[in-house]
């Protein structure tokens, strides 16, 4: 089993950014930890992240090409304003989770709004780098 991991705009920041908010953490921490948990269930995992919503796209069309059996994304920003990183979802027709460490319900008004999230499997947010595993988790259960 293969899954993708791809990380949106701002996400190579955690650590510094708002660590109220994400913890202290780093990108390269989380994906270690998601490494190891992808070792323990036996699947394949690779890690993508960028800053740019055409390489997203690109990595997201990569994802069916290359034979990934899912995805988890956290867009980030790009949840509440990218249509193509949403066709994109929509067009491989690969099971995706959608993570965001903040409960996007609880932010500003602008955050509580993903485009993302209709053509997903499902959302999981609030619980800090965690959701990660925990999406992991139940998308290897779900294609089981």
């Amino acid at each position: 089993m293969k899954i993708l991991v791809i990380n949106g705009v701002n996400m190579n920041m955690l650590g510094v950014r708002e660590p109220e908010k994400y913890g202290s953490k780093t990108l390269k921490d989380i994906e270690k930890e998601l490494y190891s948990e992808s070792f323990k269930l036996g699947v394949e995992l690779e890690t993508f992240q960028s800053n740019h919503e055409g390489e997203i796209v690109d990595k997201i069309h990569s994802a069916y090409y290359n034979k990934f059996d899912g995805i988890i994304i956290n867009p980030a920003a790009y949840t509440h304003s990218s249509v193509a990183i949403r066709d994109a979802i929509s067009a491989v027709a690969l099971p995706c989770v959608e993570v965001h460490m903040t409960n996007i319900q609880g932010r500003e008004d602008f955050r509580q709004k993903s485009l993302t999230a209709p053509v997903c499997l499902a959302q999981i947010c609030g619980f800090g780098e965690k959701v990660y595993a925990i999406a992991l988790n139940a998308l290897v259960e779900y294609l089981k």
